[in-house]
């Protein structure tokens, strides 16, 4: 298949500074979640970026000093000579591929926690410091930390350079950074040339800028990362920085701050959300610009270049999601993309100091450690057939890896629809891009000869092993309980028995729900408050009731959290926290106050009860007491997949699914690391 003309715009080079992209496609800066721990894996993954390809692909933040320890957030380091050597592996293998690499330098200021070195975080201003809840608070900075910082900021430009970077960046935005920090006047109250006036306030970022394009200017190209809206009122706007250094960096890099609203949820926004607020800048500089909003539809992103928001197509989720998302739009495959899905579990990973993962994208960082691939899959190693039972997304990713391999495959499905626990998810309030780790999957097996896909088939032990299929897989999920065994119960409620006591699944089944209705949250994600939302917009009264100490804590790690309670109290949900399920009447629960006290009756003519679930893997049992027949049927393996095995996030099970099908023919366990890469 060829490129469609439409779609030409996105391959044409782009002149930066002293460096040329070799198209419009620009992977953004983002975190791994494991940086220079594992070198040779984050190398690996943003080699696959390249090989995609992405016209520029960028690291995350690399510190630029001893005294920014971000740690135990994971970042690259260019503070010492020595950090050279083991950072060049990565503009290295980009170059492979003909694609310009760049590095996000940084200090982050307040953000800083500098727990291992024992010495105060720097700031404009003597603040409390925003990396925890912890009562620390930055040193002020003199005249002689400025100075010191400056050369670090111009010593660390040097190293990339000569590391080999293309692309050096000047880190303000976020809130992250020192430099966004001086800028504001909450954190800045300075009284000399560093602080009040506009100026004065952007005056270390105009000298960075330029101690950067003075050091390494003629070689590579200086980029400037801003938030547009980080400065607002009295300290001017976006509008007055752009306006003010229109021409001094190579590059415009521009977003909306803070992270949260960066990389807001597509429960939240949808593809191109910061258009409105980033636009201005193309009429202030001859300067390329580059900006986000969760691109994945070339035709956006056409548009973007069209109607001059932007010249180039930032992406750091959909290039995570997807690494070979530009060769796909060029080679004309555009239904081959895999989109996005906006749920935020890899900031997850990052925001619960961990590698970060991807629902869509299983093999995203373990390209390195298990050799995965996000489009290339080994032959098959036998002849074997496979039969999967459960068609959700563990079933469905097990069954597209092993038919890409060449086994020939059999998914059967109890239900009348296939995508399992994703279909019903995605029917509440917001959720709808979920849709995405269903269809795509979908869609690449209904393309296969070699594929057999059938619903309504609820199959029996006999059944499957009639099937004479030698590799039977078992990924028939999990269902919530009733009794309220979870976290903080650790027995059946009393009465949880009742008539009118519920679970999601029971929803999603079509339960009629009368008001007012009491959804009991120890699960904490996301499913406790959508079925609050649903629930309401359909006119019925809701209490929301948690033992935690928050609505929806869980949800901190997806940087939605806080948008969660206002839209409850818009619909008018009633919420507590703090309460613990004991016992249910017929018509209320009786809740604890998990810190005691006096117990709260609270009236309710149906009860949720969301705490825990339960794997639902009779199948699998039961053929495993069947061991010894297993010959007779010609089957040699029988495997649990997903929340058969153990309920978990969306993204685990696909996981599951692609660990299952990549290791269909391999006798020795798959790398059990807990990281990437040991050094």
């Amino acid at each position: 298949m060829s490129r469609d003309s439409r779609y030409d715009v996105l391959f044409e080079p782009v002149q930066i500074g002293p460096v040329t992209a070799p198209n419009r496609f620009f992977q953004a800066p983002h975190c791994t979640g494991i940086s220079d721990s594992a070198p040779r894996a984050i190398t690996r993954m943003r080699e696959i970026k390249a090989e995609g390809g992405w016209g520029v692909v960028c690291t995350e933040i690399a510190e630029v000093s001893h005294d920014t320890e971000f740690w135990p957030f994971p970042s690259l380091h260019l503070w010492r000579d020595e950090h050279v050597a083991q950072i060049a592996t990565i503009p290295d293998a980009i170059h492979r591929h003909g694609a310009l690499a760049g590095v996000e330098l940084g200090h982050v200021g307040l953000a800083a926690g500098n727990r291992g070195i024992r010495i105060p975080p720097l700031g404009p201003s003597s603040a409390l410091t925003l990396e925890s809840v912890e009562p620390f608070q930055c040193k002020a900075m003199d005249k002689t930390d400025i100075k010191n910082f400056r050369k670090q900021h111009r010593d660390a430009a040097r190293r990339a350079r000569d590391a080999g970077f293309d692309i050096v960046y000047v880190y303000a935005s976020h809130g992250l950074s020192l430099l966004s920090q001086f800028m504001q006047s909450r954190y800045n109250q300075r009284s000399d040339e560093y602080g009040g006036s506009f100026e004065n306030r952007i005056r270390l970022l105009r000298e960075v800028l330029e101690d950067t394009k003075d050091e390494i200017g003629a070689d590579c190209a200086v980029a400037l990362r801003f938030a547009v809206n980080e400065i607002t009122g009295e300290d001017g706007t976006g509008h007055d920085v752009v306006e003010a250094l229109a021409e001094l960096p190579d590059l415009w890099d521009v977003n909306i701050s803070d992270w949260t609203e960066d990389s807001a949820t597509s429960r939240f926004a949808k593809e191109g959300y910061q258009e409105a607020a980033v636009r201005f800048v193309k009429a202030l500089t001859t300067k390329p610009v580059v900006s986000v909003g969760r691109f994945t539809s070339p035709d956006t992103m056409v548009q973007q270049i069209r109607n001059r928001v932007c010249d180039l197509i930032g992406a750091a989720r959909p290039s995570i999601a997807d690494p070979y998302l530009p060769k796909k739009i060029e080679e004309g495959r555009i239904d081959a993309i895999r989109e996005c899905i906006g749920c935020n579990i890899c900031v997850s990973g990052e925001l619960s100091y961990s590698p970060v993962r991807c629902t869509q994208n299983p093999t995203f960082l373990e390209e390195f450690r298990r050799g995965w691939h996000p489009e290339n899959v080994r032959p098959k190693g036998s002849d074997d057939a496979v039969l999967i039972v459960g068609g959700g997304p563990a079933g469905l990713e097990a069954a597209l890896i092993a038919a890409k391999r060449g086994y020939d495959v059999t998914l059967a499905e109890a239900r009348t629809t296939l995508g399992g626990r994703v279909t019903r998810e995605a029917s509440l309030p917001g959720l709808s891009e979920w849709t995405r780790v269903r269809d795509w999957r979908l869609h690449q097996l209904r393309q296969m000869a070699n594929v057999s896909l059938y619903t309504s088939s609820e199959l029996s032990a006999d059944e499957i092993l009639s099937f004479q299929r030698p590799r039977v897989a078992i990924a028939t999920g999990a269902l919530w309980r009733k009794d309220g065994i979870g976290r903080f119960n650790e027995t059946a409620v009393p009465g949880w028995d009742a008539n009118h006591v519920v679970t999601p699944d029971d929803v999603f089944d079509g339960v009629e729900v009368q008001s007012p209705v009491l959804i009991y949250d120890e699960d904490g994600t996301y499913l406790g408050n959508l079925l609050a939302e649903q629930f309401a917009s359909d006119g019925l009264d809701v209490i929301l009731a948690t033992p935690a100490s928050e609505i929806a804590p869980y949800l901190a790690l997806t940087m939605e959290q806080h948008k969660v309670v206002p839209a409850l109290l818009d619909r008018s949900v009633r919420l507590e926290r703090l309460k613990q399920m004991a016992s249910i009447d017929r018509a209320c629960a009786r809740m604890n106050c998990v810190h005691g006290g006096e117990p709260m009756r609270i009236d309710a003519q149906t009860i949720v009860m969301l705490t825990s679930r339960m794997p639902q893997d009779q199948l699998f049992q039961d053929l495993s007491s069947r061991r010894s027949d297993w010959s007779d049927f010609h089957v040699t393996s029988v495997n649990r997949l997903g929340d058969c095995e153990a309920p978990n996030i969306i993204a685990a099970a696909v996981h599951a699914g692609h660990r299952y099908a990549t290791g269909l023919d391999v006798n020795e366990p798959q790398i059990p690391e807990s990281l990437p890469e040991r050094s």
